[in-house]
């Protein structure tokens, strides 16, 4: 058993003196870092030179910075309430300052969106690497130590521990470190309020070297709130949902697209005529590889490497149930309809017929079908044959006795150990995490968190995974796309990187592979706002995530292109036809001036409206109706609060458009608001007596835009 250790400077000290000073830690991305152990061993190089600590992970999280005082007026009570006593990594700020000693490097595989863009320090130091390759990267550097948080549990048998949130890399890490002669030092902390997942997940303490338990670290998890989605997200999560098949597997990422496209599978099973009627206003272009967006009758299986919140809600609406088996007979028999996943007579002459059910039973045999749950767990072998509920039999299953002896324990009832997913990783809200620790032993069965060299790819099983993940959709999202098909998800075309390759890639060469899959690339048609607002369907781009000859399916909030297996000619227009309207023709220009398109081509007439009021128009009566929420699966913040972060997000984005800055300046000051309506709003961010000309400009536009919100009553 790992030895466990009270202090995380005890198990610093105890790691120094096997591996010596030089220490290259491991660490996994996002919520299972083991933060108070790692910023011990950052004191303690920060304090000893001669010690040399380099730190290879990803998403490191932090606690959202506001920039103005206003901001930080709003944020600061939010920032409390969401993440308390949550610590942050010790390196993290001297990094940003450019103040890291000399012998403490950080090196990140991928970071969160845009955290790192004007950082040279991390952008020298970032690794791109697609995920499945992120174990083999850390040890060709030379990693001699991982570090984990994890979750424990005390019974009978004893101490048991789970990678919980993160058995992502670190199983693969775990059957690599005997193949080394290196030394190398498996470290966990124990958090008592990280869920326990059982499965794959669940390990025993010989895994680790050293394992950190005290009551005095459990500080907050980190905990990512819910973000407000868009009419822009729904309508592209509307198009996406239509392209995926009941009884087929999904894959989802985070964020407002990755919530609009759970809430539209869920509009899609439980208001199925309201999902239908959006969908069709939204386009009548026909797309071929869309099905009847009829409900979720077989359900979906989830195969993805992040679990996310959004994933949750579908398994509680019963769209994500559909099981899968780590059997390829079994799953093929039942892809096929040879048999259900019910236990009868059909299913002993299956299980007889592909050689599941010997005629003879031995102990390696009756312990699998025990497991699937094709025979009673009270069956026992004996000298003379088999005990069936205490009553002896002889061994052999064509025996009508027998058999139907057998049968009878456990006819009707389901196969055992299906899952209704994998995943690699999970991050998200509070709510999700007190889900997922308050999951019983039928929930904890049909969830596998496991390595993303299962989720992420088909090497280790093909045949396996092939059956298991039928008709699969990968929906992720990109930043960019160029009209000859290629993406842009994690980096600008110079060079600086936004976030990282991650899984995007394995999940797009997977969909080639895979019989029946598709790769679905979500992109809003265009970014920013006013001067700034830009197409974010390009004629070339100087960087690609995705090349073009794996392009597939794109889609933003104006419709589906299928691009798979069509000439340029074909990609560019369908691409042009899912492009805001406003950027069509310079497109369009473009691919003619290049040779690209015949010059008497015209972008199709249904095509030509597509532009923020029209999805304004067509989407706005739902959302009234309360189809289309802007927090679809909750939030922690209060309307007060809701209102305000709005209405300062528009006051800001004024800046860039200096005309109309002007304007509503102008008609800020000359209006008269409801100030003693407002008073609550105002002294929420401490604005009720500004103190300087700008901070009197804000508080003036505010008062418009929360009355032309309808917050207020005009005077």
């Amino acid at each position: 058993m790992g030895k466990i250790l009270d202090t995380v400077e005890q198990c610093v000290e105890q790691t120094i003196a096997r591996v010596g000073k030089q220490l290259i830690i491991g660490a996994p991305l996002g919520l299972g870092k083991p933060v108070q152990l790692l910023n011990a061993f950052y004191r303690r190089a920060e304090a000893d030179p001669t010690i040399s600590l380099h730190f290879y992970t990803a998403l490191c999280l932090e606690r959202p910075q506001p920039g103005s005082h206003i901001e930080a007026s709003l944020a600061g009570p939010i920032m409390e309430r969401l993440f308390g006593d949550y610590e942050e990594l010790a390196f993290m700020q001297p990094m940003r300052k450019g103040e890291l000693p000399k012998n403490i490097q950080v090196t990140e595989l991928y970071f969160k969106a845009g955290s790192m863009k004007n950082l040279p320090s991390a952008q020298q130091n970032y690794i791109s690497s697609n995920y499945t390759h992120i174990m083999r990267d850390m040890r060709s550097m030379g990693v001699n130590i991982m570090a984990q948080l994890v979750a424990a549990r005390d019974s009978e048998q004893g101490l048991s521990l789970s990678l919980s949130c993160n058995p992502d890399i670190t199983l693969e890490m775990l059957d690599a470190r005997d193949s080394t002669n290196q030394d190398f030092m498996m470290l966990a902390q124990v958090h008592d309020d990280l869920p326990f997942m059982e499965q794959d997940a669940e390990v025993a303490p010989e895994a680790f070297d050293l394992i950190v338990r005290n009551p005095q670290y459990n500080k907050t998890l980190f905990a990512v709130p819910n973000t407000a989605v868009p009419l822009q997200d729904y309508a592209t999560a509307l198009h996406a949902s239509s392209l995926i098949d009941d009884g087929g597997t999904l894959q989802i990422g985070i964020g407002s697209l990755g919530d609009a496209v759970a809430h539209a599978c869920i509009l899609r099973h439980k208001h199925n005529d309201s999902y239908r009627e959006m969908v069709g206003k939204l386009t009548d272009r026909a797309v071929s590889i869309a099905p009847d967006p009829g409900l979720f009758e077989e359900g979906l299986y989830v195969s993805t490497e992040m679990f996310v919140n959004g994933m949750m809600h579908l398994i509680e609406h019963g769209v994500v149930k559909r099981k899968v088996y780590d059997h390829l007979a079994l799953q093929r028999g039942l892809n096929r309809g040879d048999i259900s996943s019910r236990v009868d007579a059909r299913m002993y002459d299956f299980a007889r017929t592909c050689q599941l059910l010997p005629r003879q039973l031995d102990e390696s045999s009756l312990l699998q079908l025990q497991y699937w749950g094709i025979i009673s767990g009270d069956v026992a072998l004996t000298e003379q044959g088999l005990d069936i509920a205490g009553e002896a039999h002889v061994n052999d299953s064509d025996n009508p006795q027998t058999r139907a002896a057998l049968l009878q324990q456990v006819e009707g009832s389901e196969l055992r150990n299906g899952r209704i997913l994998h995943g690699g990783f999970f991050l998200g809200p509070r709510d999700f995490y007190q889900k997922l620790s308050a999951l019983d032993a039928a929930g904890q069965e049909r969830m596998c968190m496991t390595g993303v060299r299962r989720t992420n790819q088909l090497l280790l099983d093909y045949h396996l995974y092939c059956a298991q993940r039928l008709k699969a959709r990968f929906i992720n999202t990109g930043m960019i796309v160029s009209l000859n098909g290629s993406v842009a998800s994690d980096a600008l075309e110079d060079g600086t990187v936004i976030s990282g390759v991650g899984g995007q890639y394995n999940f797009v060469a997977m969909a080639q592979d895979l019989p029946g899959a598709r790769s679905i690339i979500c992109i809003r048609s265009t970014r920013g706002q006013g001067n700034q607002l830009q197409s974010n369907i390009v004629p070339f781009y100087g960087y690609t995530t995705i090349p073009k000859h794996l392009r597939d399916v794109v889609v933003t909030e104006y419709g589906v292109a299928d691009l798979r297996g069509q000439c340029d000619a074909e990609v560019i227009k369908r691409l042009i036809n899912i492009a805001d309207s406003r950027f069509q023709q310079g497109l369009l220009e473009f691919a003619k001036n290049h040779g690209k398109l015949q010059r008497d081509y015209r972008v199709p007439f249904s095509a030509r409206n597509n532009t923020p009021e029209r999805l304004q128009e067509l989407l706005s009566p739902y959302r009234e109706q309360e189809l289309l929420p802007p927090y679809p699966f909750g939030t922690d913040l209060t309307p007060q609060e809701i209102a305000l972060g709005a209405s300062l997000r528009k006051i800001k984005a004024l800046s860039n458009e200096p005309a109309h800055f002007l304007t509503t300046t102008f008609k800020a000051l000359l209006h008269k608001g409801d100030e003693e309506a407002a008073r609550p709003f105002l002294e929420r961010i401490h604005l009720e007596h500004p103190e300087t000309t700008k901070d009197f400009l804000i508080q003036q536009l505010l008062l418009l835009e929360l009355e032309e919100r309808g917050l207020l009553k005009a005077s």
